[in-house]
């Protein structure tokens, strides 16, 4: 079905979940550090990317901050600790979703096969907003004419509010709509992916308007 690349340096782990995801109907690819995984991913295109924090020559972070640059895949995160600010702090690395130890595999395959679902779900057509343009099939954004470098959840919340114009969403709606109903984090994720997206965007980030108490809208006239 999927092609998932497991990063962790436990062998006993890695061979768990190597086992659920193959029973779970998806082809794995194993690495022990992040070396080797950005090495895998540099030479086969990966569809999602389970991600162990805690590593050996190169922590999880940095693996997923250096991943972004290769793919825009789905990327679930490993850890074994639970604080807020790591957590936040994958998110703005590009992580899509977190998973802190000990979790249940059959919990963490469900996730995989949602991750892959959502992004393979694109309405057909291209969007244009301004110098935005947005290619649903391809899981493709550009600006003026030129490939975007976008984390997965950056491209959906981009893709989500786009195809949604002048709509105010407040950020509790928007991780509903982008993350979906089981993601357990903060609203402040909403707001660093928001900022990324209006870094990346330059000044045609303009069009992602902030409302005062209410939320956010994409807005084409603005």
């Amino acid at each position: 079905m999927a092609n998932i690349l497991i990063v962790e340096d436990e062998q006993a782990m890695q061979a768990i979940l190597a086992e659920y995801m193959g029973n779970g109907g998806h082809t794995c690819f194993t690495a022990g550090d992040g070396v080797d995984a950005l090495t895998i991913l540099k030479n086969h295109p990966m569809d999602l990317m389970i991600l162990d924090v805690m590593m050996p020559h190169l922590d999880g972070f940095s693996v997923c901050k250096l991943a972004r640059e290769l793919s825009s895949m789905p990327i679930i995160m490993l850890t074994a600790r639970g604080d807020e600010a790591d957590k936040l702090k994958g998110y703005d690395y590009g992580a899509d979703d977190y998973m802190t130890k000990p979790f249940s595999p059959k919990v963490l395959l469900a996730k995989v096969n949602a991750l892959l679902r959502r992004a393979s779900a694109a309405p057909a057509g291209t969007i244009y907003a301004g110098k935005i343009s947005l290619q649903p099939n391809a899981h493709r954004a550009c600006l003026d004419g030129q490939a975007l470098t976008l984390t997965h959840k950056e491209y959906a919340l981009l893709a989500f509010l786009m195809a949604n114009p002048s709509q105010v969403f407040s950020r509790e709606q928007l991780l509903n709509r982008v993350w979906g109903y089981d993601f357990q984090g903060s609203t402040r994720t909403v707001d660093t992916h928001i900022k990324t997206l209006r870094q990346k965007l330059g000044e045609e980030g303009r069009h992602i308007v902030t409302l005062i108490r209410s939320g956010y809208k994409f807005e084409v006239t603005v």
